[in-house]
């Protein structure tokens, strides 16, 4: 009976933590958009008038390269944590089916 019981507490626990991620994660989305533009705005100020080379410019800045890899670390922790979180509630259907064989073999033999 504690397996279940486990498995709901981890999800209780680590819901919040798989938010947090969650909202890290599409955070650095967004300001990754706001960082190209000013990247973008910078670069036109020093000079490059075409978009495409503003562009270029502002993906091969530094401060850009910085947000790609928290990007890339915020969904890993969001990832790592959905997939425990799914694990914890594969577990209380693994009980379940189970409980419901050990009902059945119970059955068939009385």
């Amino acid at each position: 009976m504690e397996v279940p019981h486990k498995a709901v507490d981890f999800i209780i626990k680590t819901a919040p933590l798989h938010a947090k991620a969650k909202s890290e994660r599409v955070y650095l989305e967004e300001f990754r958009k706001a960082k190209k533009a000013l990247l973008m705005k910078d670069a036109m100020l020093a000079g490059f008038e075409s978009v495409n080379a503003q562009e270029r410019e502002a993906y091969a800045h530094p401060e850009y390269q910085e947000v790609l890899v928290g990007l890339a670390v915020a969904i890993e922790t969001e990832e790592t944590l959905k997939w425990q979180l799914e694990a914890a509630r594969m577990r209380t259907d693994i009980w379940r089916t189970e409980q419901a064989n050990a009902r059945m073999e119970i059955k068939a033999t009385e």
